[in-house]
């Protein structure tokens, strides 16, 4: 199938020229309907990937790649006026934190139908009237009046519902959605899961789902692409991701989303953290934090040159030594 979004070699860097890029040559794909999460933790990359693909960047950022396609735009060569037709319409996006990113001077009403009317077109009087449509469809009782309220009047689950309603009202062909669920109740969070795959469903939209919890995107994705340190580690669908983790990290990550505890009783984590993997100049950037390799005694290897994405099976990969030589041996 023809790729709806398409990713070569992207980087990102900002600061000196010499200063360790915030993204390394990021790589993937996916095809119209389908939904693939980019999962990891803090500072892994994920919304900058999703920024990326829409050119809007942290000012003084540098930008760099082979390509960077959606369907018929070049995004790396279109012009700022296509750009701004772009996001909004064609592409949305979901933000996490839904009551911080509302305009608290604005009425649900106006804020709803700014899209209804920039990108399709609508008159004032039909905006507002397809607004309470909007807000019905995604969920939330009484949208006369929800429509006339306040962000501050709005509970966390009900402004995620107004934020995914101004998110599907240019009718976009794909939806990036950033921790949509985080700081939302288990309830809830389960609801705006089930409405997002919904709409997926009945719009025939692509979602591009970012996440640090593999237990939350194992409820809608159809595929994963899990980065560490501005690299991508592993890819594959999400069943085979979930029931035979190749990379390590990718292990520690499922550890920590199904609060596995160690032989001591206390919860399990991922010692380190991720900011210092990217000054590691040579090597497997996640070394410092794997157990693994020392067990399989390929430290040597790991410590020496990084291992490239390699096959490790149909339609997935890993970025590692210990897999990787675990395929020569078979």
């Amino acid at each position: 199938m023809t790729a709806q979004l398409e990713i070569e070699d992207l980087t990102v860097a900002f600061g000196a020229k010499d200063a360790p890029p915030v993204l390394d040559s990021i790589s993937l794909s996916m095809v119209q309907g389908e939904v693939l999460a980019l999962v990891g933790e803090s500072g892994s990359g994920k919304s900058m990937t999703a920024m990326s693909t829409m050119r809007l960047l942290p000012h003084g950022a540098r930008m760099s790649a082979s390509a960077v396609r959606f369907e018929d735009i070049d995004v790396l060569r279109a012009s700022d006026r296509q750009m701004n037709r772009v996001r909004g319409g064609r592409i949305s996006m979901l933000f996490q934190q839904p009551k911080r990113m509302l305009d608290p001077t604005a009425t649900v009403a106006s804020q709803v139908a700014e899209p209804l009317q920039r990108y399709l077109g609508m008159s004032r009087s039909k905006a507002q009237s397809r607004v309470v449509e909007l807000l019905h469809d995604v969920g939330i009782a009484e949208p006369e009046r929800r429509a006339r309220s306040y962000a501050h009047q709005l509970s966390g689950g009900i402004a995620q519902r107004v934020m995914i309603a101004m998110a599907l009202a240019g009718q976009p062909e794909l939806l990036i959605a950033d921790e949509p669920t985080t700081a939302l109740d288990v309830t809830v969070e389960v609801q705006i899961l089930r409405l997002i795959a919904a709409k997926r469903a009945e719009l025939g939209m692509s979602v591009l789902f970012i996440s640090h919890d593999l237990g939350v995107v194992s409820a809608i994705a159809d595929r994963i692409a899990v980065l560490y340190a501005g690299r991508i580690v592993e890819t594959g669908t999400t069943e085979q991701i979930l029931r035979a983790p190749q990379h390590p990290y990718t292990q520690a990550l499922i550890r920590c989303s199904r609060l596995a505890r160690e032989a001591d009783g206390s919860l399990f984590v991922i010692p380190g953290d991720v900011s210092s993997a990217r000054a590691v100049t040579s090597g497997c950037r996640f070394r410092a934090r794997c157990h693994v390799a020392e067990q399989e005694h390929l430290q040597h290897v790991c410590e020496s040159e990084e291992p490239g994405l390699h096959a490790c099976g149909p339609g997935r990969a890993s970025r590692c030594w210990v897999t990787l030589e675990t395929r020569r041996s078979a």
